[in-house]
């Protein structure tokens, strides 16, 4: 008999899972093809390598993210050669079998296509836990951080609005003061024929002083949008009669192309007036010795939605164009900056304003140069806004 003190060895027992093995996967339920398929139509980019550094998958998203050109011949040829014109991506995978932590819900700038992608790289490991590839996993990041950017420069002209408003309002009591005092003097000096001029001279510079002060205000001034289903030709026929009493349009010939089965848009009708008076009033202003204005609206369709983002549906192109002397290619980049402006007496603060406005309907302002000379504006703006309908 054994000691009270020894001890039974038992066998340790085994797991259902060690007695019973797991039934193999019948490949035929699943049809050939499809996971080829599944990783094709994907939304996010996909790139996976083998142990021995070969492309496997690289999806459609993946080579027009990268800004390459799709090849079946691709597949099976080294990573090093399918991704050499994207330097970036390819040190992002020649790494993932030389570190134990990958990165995960990393961001990098393409310096190819300057898009911004997030992405996540992983280990493909087999039926042994042995390493048998890698994959990169991205998305196209662009638009959500045009929109964070948005966001952080209307925390900044906030900011800067609340000083401007105020410097503003202090200075625009002066001014109005000098202009009065110089329209008395003028009336109590009818006589003298210099101090006349002057004074003239005196009220002209306050008034223009006056209007760039205005001008600011408006610019640094929050948008609050009263926003309305709106048909686009109304928009920019009251646009251009506007532009007409605002610039001397002389023989400028103004031609309109507005399709009727244009939709109507969700927008501030007084807002988007703006927008185009200001658009067609800086054309008639470019072309003093006579020329054509040319809008043309079109409908487009939906782009991919970024995320959070649910106005990326049916949107509307309106396009102003001139055949005058054109943007110098040098201040291009410029033309919306605040207080940049190319005329004499321009405050720089027009197009500036017009940008605030495309911005607050979700929208898009390009600037370029027309086939054969002249300016090419594009605004775009949603079919539909995320903000509330007024009344």
């Amino acid at each position: 008999m054994p000691s009270k003190t020894s001890r039974v060895r038992r066998k340790p027992a085994r797991s259902r899972a060690a007695r019973k093995p797991r039934k193999p996967v019948d490949a035929a339920v699943v049809p050939e093809g499809f996971y080829r398929d599944l990783v094709w139509n994907l939304r996010n980019g996909v790139v996976a390598i083998t142990r021995d550094g070969r492309v496997a998958v690289m999806n459609e998203i993946a080579y027009r993210v990268l800004g390459l050109k799709p090849r079946q011949s691709d597949i099976g040829r080294p990573f090093s050669e399918v991704l050499k014109e994207v330097p970036d991506v390819y040190r992002i995978v020649a790494g993932a079998f030389d570190i134990s932590h990958l990165p995960n819900r990393a961001e990098l700038r393409l310096r190819r296509t300057n898009k911004v992608i997030g992405y996540t790289l992983s280990h493909v490991r087999d039926s042994r836990g042995r390493v048998a590839g890698a994959t990169l996993f991205f998305k196209d990041l662009t638009r959500v951080e045009q929109l964070e950017e948005r966001e952080r420069l209307r925390d900044r002209l906030a900011a800067l609005g609340e000083m401007a408003a105020a410097i503003a309002h202090e200075v625009k009591n002066p001014l109005a003061g000098i202009e009065v005092m110089a329209g008395i003097l003028k009336r109590q000096l009818l006589e003298s024929q210099d101090a006349q001029t002057i004074l003239a001279d005196i009220i002209k510079e306050a008034k223009m002083a006056n209007a760039i002060v205005l001008e600011v205000l408006e610019f640094v001034r929050p948008i609050r949008l009263q926003v309305e289903n709106i048909a686009v030709s109304d928009v920019v026929r009251d646009a251009i009669s506007a532009a007409e009493t605002h610039a001397t349009k002389g023989t400028v010939q103004v031609r309109v192309s507005l399709p009727e089965d244009l939709p109507p848009i969700q927008g501030d009708p007084h807002q988007l007036r703006q927008i185009f008076t200001n658009l067609v009033t800086n054309a008639f202003e470019a072309m003093t010795g006579g020329g054509e204005v040319e809008i043309i609206a079109a409908a487009l369709a939906g782009e991919e939605p970024a995320p959070g983002v649910d106005n990326a549906g049916p949107m509307v192109q309106i396009a102003v164009t001139d055949n005058g002397p054109g943007v110098p290619p040098e201040v291009m980049d410029r033309i919306f900056s605040p207080f940049f402006t190319t005329k004499p007496q321009g405050s720089g603060l027009g197009l500036a304003i017009v940008r605030k406005i495309v911005d607050a309907h979700d929208g898009r302002i390009d600037v370029g140069t027309r086939p054969g000379g002249g300016t090419l504006f594009r605004v775009t703006l949603p079919v539909k806004t995320q903000h509330e309908l007024f009344g």
